[in-house]
């Protein structure tokens, strides 16, 4: 008996013990906090779509607003009309959807999409045609904005991803095409994002800058430099207007298009736009493994004398082509490069002889390797 006492009475200690350590109350606890405002929830960037109208620019088309929420305008971009969440982007469709296979352009620099040409031969080959005005460009561009600029072109992910995610939607095969620093971007983004396109159309992409050895070695890190303190201050590139020149149905080209949009002399180019141009450069050269089969096509040659000629017309002024031939292999391995004789920079603007050289390289290569 005293056995069994001894043994209830040690049991007592323990679970006295024990209470002690039992948790207070969560209501106990919460009454002795004090009073915190809890944090705003805060919206990642994201894509919120308008409803398709008419576009305002070319009569039988479409245009989709894509409103870029969560993305503050930059500090040298001051409107106090506008206020902060002003950032769009464009989405432009040619006709209602018809085919199961769609393309999605992309434009370049001091650029927006005017090319109808280009959607009709898309078409021809059975692909729907859409094409995307990035921010700051074209249909997107607004007010007070600074034309075309950005400080990494990964950026462009927001709207390029939802623009693909969208026809994608609608069609089991998407294809990308894109011009001069859209072929850059564009490149750049088929790189990061595998399996996601079925091919890629290249027309004279800016994957490496002009000039010697020297000089694109001595370049990017003072254009860094620069950028780290003043990355909104305009460059003094000087612009002779010979492009436009080429173009231009006023002058020696055959096409009509806003000048507001696709400006002469362009919008100017300012230190931290460059530095991500530059940087894209960089990551070319270091090698990208785009898993698709990649058609780009260039001129022939490139022309940059300073008097004006007739020849200008039939050559790049823009670019150096010997340069972005030197580093196509660089963009993936499964490269078709064509260089089109009389061809200029916008490969599909050149006169009709070259622009249509054009097509039908576009057409053959279409043909084998997308079908």
């Amino acid at each position: 008996m005293a056995l069994l006492q001894s043994v209830l009475a040690a049991r007592t200690e323990v679970v006295a013990d024990e209470a002690e350590l039992l948790p207070v109350p969560v209501e106990e606890i919460e009454a002795a906090l004090p009073d915190v405002e809890p944090e705003p929830v805060v919206e990642p960037p994201h894509v919120a779509w308008g409803p398709w109208q008419a576009d305002d620019l070319l009569p039988g088309y479409e245009a989709r607003e894509m409103r870029l929420v969560g993305l503050r305008r930059h500090p040298e971009e001051v409107d106090p009309d506008l206020g902060d969440d002003t950032l769009t982007a464009t989405l432009v469709k040619r006709n209602k959807r018809r085919h199961p296979r769609a393309v999605l352009s992309i434009h370049g620099w001091n650029d927006y999409f005017f090319h109808t040409h280009v959607a009709d031969w898309w078409d021809a080959l059975g692909y729907d045609f859409y094409a995307l005005d990035l921010r700051r460009y074209g249909r997107s561009l607004r007010p007070g904005l600074m034309g075309g600029y950005i400080e990494n072109l990964a950026d462009y992910d927001l709207e390029i991803d939802a623009a693909v995610r969208f026809v994608a939607k609608h069609h089991g095969s998407v294809v990308m095409t894109a011009h001069s620093t859209g072929g850059l971007t564009a490149s750049l983004w088929a790189h990061r994002h595998p399996g996601a396109l079925d091919g890629l159309v290249l027309n004279s992409p800016w994957i490496e800058l002009q000039g010697s050895a020297l000089v694109r070695a001595l370049v990017p890190p003072l254009i860094r430099s620069l950028a780290t303190r003043a990355a909104t201050w305009p460059l003094p590139m000087p612009d002779n207007g010979f492009y436009a020149r080429t173009i231009d149905a006023a002058q020696d080209g055959e096409w009509t298009y806003d000048p507001e949009l696709k400006r002469n002399p362009s919008q100017p180019v300012r230190s931290g736009w460059l530095t991500a141009v530059t940087a894209g450069h960089e990551q070319v050269s270091s090698g990208l493994d785009i898993d698709c089969p990649i058609l780009m096509v260039t001129s022939a040659r490139s022309d940059f004398r300073r008097k004006w000629s007739d020849d200008l017309g039939r050559a790049d002024t823009v670019l150096d082509v010997p340069r972005l031939a030197a580093q196509a292999h660089r963009l993936g391995r499964h490269l078709t490069l064509v260089r089109i004789e009389g061809a200029i920079h916008d490969v599909s603007l050149s006169h009709l002889d070259a622009r249509t050289t054009y097509h039908d390289e576009l057409r053959r290569w279409e043909n084998a390797y997308l079908r």
